[in-house]
């Protein structure tokens, strides 16, 4: 029963962490874009093909 006196300010402690970082993800944008990364990967990058097949002007210069 004298465990409770530990665990009970343990999770509230640890609830008001996960409250603050919810917060701070808010407030700094994470859940802005949330169809973005969804269409995203649905473009075809010309970057993703091995530099033998792209046109001379894409490679880089070595």
């Amino acid at each position: 029963m004298n465990i409770l006196v530990f665990l009970i300010p343990a999770a509230l402690l640890l609830g008001l962490l996960g409250l603050a970082a919810f917060l701070w993800s808010l407030k700094s944008g994470q859940y802005d874009d949330l169809e973005g990364a969804a269409q995203r990967i649905l473009f075809d990058d010309d970057d993703d093909r091995p530099y033998q097949d792209r046109p001379d002007d894409d490679r880089p210069d070595d």
